[in-house]
């Protein structure tokens, strides 16, 4: 099978790259699919996204189901979802989505996981410089893990209209 063929709903097809990168960046989550002896586990992430690397981080314990998965397979299938709301009376549903394909490697550099963390730090919270004063400290930061998904390809799927069928 191949994973990599493209869309069926052409007209739905997001090309524009710079348009799927603003979809990673600003979902408020990702989810991925991992295998591991043919048998698939999934998990939703909040993440940071760097679009200069083309990469994802998030963070997660040292061990459990997914470092275990991970350690065995490290290729991951992926998605973010801007969910646009459910169209009342039309039966349809609006929404903007990227599907993407890479590689999970768990950091071990100091400063690459201290810029990955100021990276989800600044996504996620209001207020990201009193958070990176208070946790990002090199004890923390050593107790923490950090993956990162080099992104190896990714299309996008949009639905900006309702279509009415009879």
């Amino acid at each position: 099978m191949n994973l990599l063929r493209g869309i069926r709903r052409k007209e739905k097809a997001i090309t524009d790259i710079n348009l799927m990168k603003k979809i990673l960046q600003i979902s408020e989550h990702v989810t991925i699919a991992m295998c591991k002896e043919n048998e698939p586990y999934l998990v939703t992430l909040s993440h940071g996204y760097d679009s200069e690397q083309h990469c994802l981080y998030f963070h997660c314990a040292k061990e459990g189901k997914k470092i275990e998965f991970l350690e065995e397979n490290n290729i991951v299938w992926g998605q973010a979802l801007i969910d646009k709301g459910y169209i009342q009376g039309s039966c349809d549903h609006l929404y903007a989505t990227v599907q993407f394909r890479g590689k999970v490697v768990f950091l071990t550099d100091f400063e690459e996981k201290k810029q990955a963390l100021v990276n989800m730090i600044k996504k996620l919270d209001e207020n990201p410089k009193e958070i990176m004063e208070k946790q990002l400290s090199e004890k923390s930061i050593n107790r923490i893990n950090i993956g990162r998904i080099d992104i190896e390809y990714m299309s996008g799927k949009e639905a900006k209209d309702a279509v009415i069928s009879l």
